[in-house]
């Protein structure tokens, strides 16, 4: 048996992954259609104005990044907090931290790149008001 790199080619990408409540995620490298055991890799979008549903991603280290669009994270008491990110910035989610994103836009798509170790972990937590969140409107 040789060892080579496997390849996901564009449009083969694995959709049957965890999701938060409508947004999309498709695995490029994991465990889903590779040896990976250790590590997932993948692409998420939200459509203008969408936001996920409130969860976190157990023992699961998270890094993500911002290739178009403007998002905003939502965590802490109540997810009073949040952080805005727009196109090339990075962010780092620490484990077990409840959080939701946001697409700040009504007009335009948001997409991400994410990495996790273990594995693409998401635990689903009960919904917030669209009201309760500071400056977030639906498209």
């Amino acid at each position: 048996m040789s060892v080579r790199p496997i390849v996901t080619r564009k449009g083969a990408e694995n959709s049957n992954t965890g999701q938060s409540g409508g947004l999309t995620l498709v695995t490029g490298v994991g465990p889903q259609h590779t040896p990976a055991t250790r590590l997932w890799f993948g692409k998420a979008s939200n459509p203008p104005g969408f936001r996920s549903l409130p969860h976190h991603h157990g023992e699961a280290e998270t890094g993500a990044y911002v290739l178009s669009g403007c998002a905003r994270i939502y965590f802490g008491e109540g997810f009073k907090d949040y952080i805005d990110l727009s196109e090339g910035d990075f962010m780092f989610v620490p484990p077990y931290l409840p959080h939701l994103e946001a697409n700040m836009s009504r007009t335009q798509e948001l997409w991400w790149l994410a990495c996790r170790t273990p594995e693409n972990i998401i635990v689903n937590l009960p919904d917030v008001d669209d009201a309760s969140l500071a400056g977030y409107r639906r498209a």
